[in-house]
């Protein structure tokens, strides 16, 4: 799983991918304090996250083994928005 936030929202009035309800999102890598690292990646988004928050993503294989996304070409998924992350009993991230 990779931890990003989300920046902004990619369109295309052409695309290969018939997912109905999906959309793409910005999103930039970050640590788990949420300090981004500046590099970006396009991810389906099917969870309904927004602009700022912080979400688990998935990649590869794993991103088209959802039953949404069987057979279809998704390298990039976003899989859970994030809530809290706890660190070592303390918490280094809170929404």
């Amino acid at each position: 799983m990779i931890l990003g936030k989300i920046v902004g929202t990619v369109t295309s009035n052409t695309n290969g991918i018939n997912i109905p309800g999906g959309r793409y999102l910005l999103v930039n890598k970050c640590n788990q304090a949420a300090e981004l690292k500046n590099d970006f990646i396009v991810a389906l988004d099917l969870v309904g996250a927004g602009y700022d928050e912080m979400v688990m993503i998935a990649e590869s294989t794993s991103a088209r083994e959802t039953p949404t996304t069987s057979n279809q070409a998704v390298d990039a998924i976003i899989v859970g928005i994030i809530d809290m992350i706890d660190e070592s009993d303390k918490v280094v991230y809170k929404k």
